[in-house]
């Protein structure tokens, strides 16, 4: 509490009102799966008591939440998340919020960032770190045009770029030639690099939203593959950076008329979009991760790996959460497969930068989820994996130094591989969660919901339908 004459946050708030002439609030929370939901007030129905009071809205029509006859929610908004918002003509704030029941006044349990505050809480209460370092590097695409459907008698999607290779042959009045090659995106300069002025835009403007941006550039897929990597943070915090970061630039791109997904495989024949996780725990403000073992980690970083790797087939579930992040996830390819670690083999689904020697910058990188992710439960789910692994002292096992095309068969069995599919993910969750109940972090009505969700939702219906390429298979049966 802020002592007489102090300022707070809350005061924070008001002083940009006034100083930005704001006329508009935006509330913002996440739903079960990840997006941002909001709804916006005029700047008269805002007071100091909306931070302890919170304001009202229909839970029932959030997906994964209250059913119909206990709708009633609120949102209280923290006050450490102000800012304005870059794309409103009309000054308006925004703020995020924390989801309570209207009854008990607790916050509610399935609000996915409250799960991860009690993830920052647990990890105090263990003694082992006060803070958990993420830093996500979320790939996406930017395309020209997208136009998908499924119904009772067709199912199709089309989607295009001017950067496709495939659009080499077409007339544009004059095509002028530069379109990188399929798995050659990383990284030529201009004009085969064609969004490279657009990835300027959008770090810029993520930049003046208060988000670090450490860099931008092509990836490796044809039409318009990109990754901007933002700077580690807090667990709570590296969460609500990555919502403002998708917001962000998707409505950076819809101002050049251009759509941004962060689905994990939209292109057939060439590289999906991952997200790359980098992870450390610090106390005190001293690293944890630096020292004398392999790769210069630390005992407590070795088994904190240990328990990433154990978990990892349960953590897909909500690292992976799609039935498309499956179509990335495939063995034999470049996807990050392979349950083992490496300073430098890229093909393991854990590893730790080379370039980072230094006890501050020392971490260690999960390659298997994509950008479809939750973040706040995917960064909680990975933390308390690690916990896990640390507080059993689970031991990783031998290093993966050796190229994955390289393995004998004999070797490559050793191997284990990630879930082929987000049902034996869910399946995988299932068996193995209750690392994620310590501390009350999940609990079993928030796994529960999140298995049945996802399989009433997505696997069930996928399995039901035909697939375009079954006419092209069996037609002719």
């Amino acid at each position: 509490m802020a002592k007489k004459g102090e300022s707070t946050a809350v005061d924070s708030v008001f002083k940009m009102i006034k100083d930005k002439g704001v006329k508009m609030v935006d509330m913002k929370f996440v739903d079960f799966p990840g997006q941002w939901q909001h709804f916006t007030v005029p700047v008269t129905e805002v007071s100091e008591e909306t931070f302890e009071s919170g304001l009202g809205f229909d839970g029932s029509s959030i997906r994964g939440w209250k059913q119909i006859h206990e709708s009633d929610m609120l949102i209280i908004p923290d006050p450490d998340t102000v800012l304005m918002d870059p794309f409103c003509p009309i000054p308006t704030l925004s703020l995020i919020c924390n989801v309570f029941d209207p009854l008990t006044k607790q916050k509610y349990d399935r609000d996915p960032r409250n799960i991860a505050l009690k993830a920052e809480a647990y990890l105090k209460q263990t003694g082992i770190a006060d803070t958990a370092f993420f830093g996500p590097e979320a790939e996406f695409f930017i395309f020209d045009d997208i136009r998908y459907d499924s119904n009772e008698h067709s199912s199709y999607y089309f989607l295009d770029s001017s950067e496709g290779k495939w659009n080499s042959g077409r007339v544009e009045s004059p095509n002028l030639g530069y379109k990188p090659r399929y798995k050659e995106g990383y990284f030529p300069v201009p004009p085969t690099d064609s969004i490279m002025n657009l990835r300027n835009e959008m770090t810029q403007n993520l930049i003046a939203a208060g988000l670090h941006v450490e860099a931008q550039h092509h990836e490796v897929a044809t039409a318009g593959q990109a990754e901007i990597d933002l700077r580690y943070a807090p667990l709570v915090t590296a969460a609500d950076g990555l919502l403002l970061f998708k917001y962000i630039v998707k409505n950076t791109a819809r101002q050049h008329n251009k759509t941004v997904t962060y689905m994990p495989k939209p292109i057939f024949g060439d590289n999906g979009s991952g997200m790359h996780v980098h992870q450390s725990l610090w106390k005190n403000g001293k690293p944890l991760f630096f020292g004398n073992g392999y790769a210069n980690l630390s005992e407590m970083a070795l088994y904190y790996i240990g328990g990433l790797l154990k978990h990892a087939p349960a953590l897909c579930a909500l690292t992976n959460p799609t039935t498309n992040s499956y179509k990335r996830l495939v063995p034999g390819f470049e996807a990050p497969v392979n349950l083992a670690y490496s300073q430098r083999n890229r093909s393991a689904s854990v590893r730790i930068p080379a370039y980072s020697q230094s006890p501050k910058t020392k971490r260690v990188e999960f390659r298997t989820p994509d950008g479809a992710c939750n973040p706040y439960l995917a960064f909680s789910a990975m933390m308390m994996a690690g916990l896990d692994g640390i507080l059993n002292k689970i031991n990783p096992g031998d290093p993966l130094d050796k190229d994955i095309y390289d393995l004998s068969p004999e070797e490559l069995k050793n191997v284990p591989s990630a879930p082929g599919s987000l049902e034996d993910a869910l399946k995988a969750l299932e068996r193995d969660h209750d690392f994620l109940l310590k501390g009350d972090v999940f609990t079993e009505d928030v796994v529960g919901a999140w298995i049945d969700y996802k399989m009433t939702r997505e696997v069930k219906p996928m399995a039901l339908r035909p697939h375009p390429f079954e006419f092209h298979l069996y037609y002719d049966i």
